[in-house]
């Protein structure tokens, strides 16, 4: 996270929204578990979606609770190529687009192809709460906006938003941060905070703007 997890509990609560759990997408190795804990989130309210299952399955054998494996997308039932990168985190069902130029140490190794699952049946799937995770954090390099749209109104229920941002076609086809913001608007998201990096993507923070 670009943005301390600690930055956004204080922002959150300086706008009266005390998180209470995580729906975190894009897991890759659970690297914020910690500060999630140490920042007053229980353990058994984190909720982990991975989509390179060879990543979710050592998440698995660490032991790591609440583990999904699923590619997150707008729609389920998709036949998509998960293109695995040498880094891991870069891996994404999109192509890389000027992320080669930004990266060049960063390359496509392999394809898999999976099935692809959007966040409404992975709630019915896995008999989520979403009442019990009002933080979602979203980190799936270029494919944000395709995940929020498959939450339909289940969007409804987090009071903050904690998404990875492209300013430029990063990835092909992804999505730029204006099409985020005006979609999330939709359901009175504000984003408040942004932190941006030389290459084109960022991660940015929305909060309910009522609350704001």
């Amino acid at each position: 996270m670009l943005i301390p997890y600690s930055k956004v509990v204080e922002i959150c609560l300086q706008n009266n929204i005390h998180l209470n759990g995580v729906f975190h997408v894009g897991a890759h190795e659970c690297e914020e578990l910690i500060d999630y804990i140490k920042n007053g989130i229980q353990y058994d309210n984190i909720v982990w979606v991975e989509g390179n299952k060879d990543i979710y399955n050592r998440m698995c054998e660490r032991g790591i609770k609440n583990m999904i494996h699923a590619v997150v997308d707008e729609f389920s039932g998709k036949e998509v190529t998960f293109n695995i990168t040498n880094n891991g985190q870069s891996s994404s069902i999109l192509d890389l687009g000027t992320h080669q130029q930004h990266h060049p140490d960063v390359w496509v190794t392999s394809k898999q192809t999976y099935i692809t699952t959007n966040i409404q049946d992975i709630a019915k799937e896995h008999n989520l709460n979403f009442t019990k995770y009002n933080f979602w954090n979203f980190d799936i390099q270029g494919a944000e906006l395709l995940a929020l749209k498959g939450a339909g109104d289940l969007l409804y229920f987090p009071n903050a938003l904690y998404l990875e941002v492209n300013t430029e076609k990063v990835y092909k086809d992804c999505a730029l941060i204006e099409e985020i913001d005006a979609y999330v608007a939709k359901f009175k998201f504000k984003r408040v905070l942004t932190k941006m990096t030389s290459a084109g993507w960022g991660d940015a923070l929305y909060i309910k703007s009522s609350e704001v």
